[in-house]
């Protein structure tokens, strides 16, 4: 690579992964493709929503305490199709969506699920994305780091009653300068079914009013999958900063 950074590539499959997201749908964006591969080797993957997404329609007079619950069953599903016979827990902190915050509450609420859960390897948004626009995104990011920290220490929130846990690694996706990319081949079928459960999305994110315009979406990201695995010989790749020293 001419970009100055030393990449690494395709991480041995965990026995279990903890992807942190702030809304329902941004961890099957954001490393749907790599969780699935780790699923098809075993992997136990396990998902934590921050907020409850009731913000995400354009209906004004949308009933959102229903669109709320909706998206929890997509979420659900999204999670079983990833992982057909590795699914784990999915939880909800729900946070309301666009008004999480990263303070010691919240970081107190991640720790403790990365403490019961005990993932070998973390992923999350990264939170030092320039520019992004999002504040849950740079919340439920700061979250990901921050309750790592607070669940390996065993002197933060002892109230918790539960041991303390270091997970192996941590991955960031969407980074503002990565260094770790995953091939995603064998798997980017199985990111389009799961980021498909989330029909409530179609329009709003996926810009199409029903499934029968979702072609092009589907071909946005394959697009997106194929170039980011160009530059290491790959058909379909996510990339992430990789961070292993916790």
């Amino acid at each position: 690579m001419s970009d100055g950074v030393e990449w690494t590539s395709d991480l041995d499959a965990p026995e279990s992964a903890l992807a942190i997201g702030a809304h329902p749908d941004d961890v099957e964006f954001g490393c749907g493709g790599l969780l699935a591969k780790w699923a098809a080797q075993g992997c136990v993957v396990h998902h934590l929503v921050c907020t409850d997404g009731s913000k995400g329609t354009w209906d004004v007079g949308a009933d959102v305490a229903a669109l709320a619950e909706r998206r929890r069953d997509e979420q659900r599903e999204a999670a079983r199709r990833l992982a057909p016979s590795t699914a784990g827990e999915v939880r909800f902190l729900d946070h309301v969506d666009g008004e999480l915050e990263s303070g010691l509450a919240e970081r107190a609420e991640v720790a403790r699920a990365i403490r019961e859960l005990r993932p070998s390897v973390v992923l999350g948004h990264d939170p030092w994305k320039r520019y992004r626009l999002h504040p849950d995104h740079r919340h439920a990011g700061l979250l990901a780091c921050e309750g790592i920290v607070a669940a390996r220490d065993p002197h933060f929130f002892p109230d918790q009653g539960v041991a303390h846990h270091r997970p192996d690694a941590l991955l960031l996706w969407e980074a503002d300068r990565p260094d770790h990319v995953e091939d995603v081949s064998t798997s980017l079928d199985v990111k389009l079914h799961a980021l498909e459960a989330h029909e409530s999305q179609f329009e709003s994110t996926m810009g199409a009013a029903d499934a029968s315009e979702l072609d092009a979406f589907r071909s946005r990201i394959r697009e997106r999958l194929t170039a980011l695995g160009a530059p290491h010989d790959m058909a379909a790749a996510e990339v992430f900063a990789l961070i292993d020293r916790l």
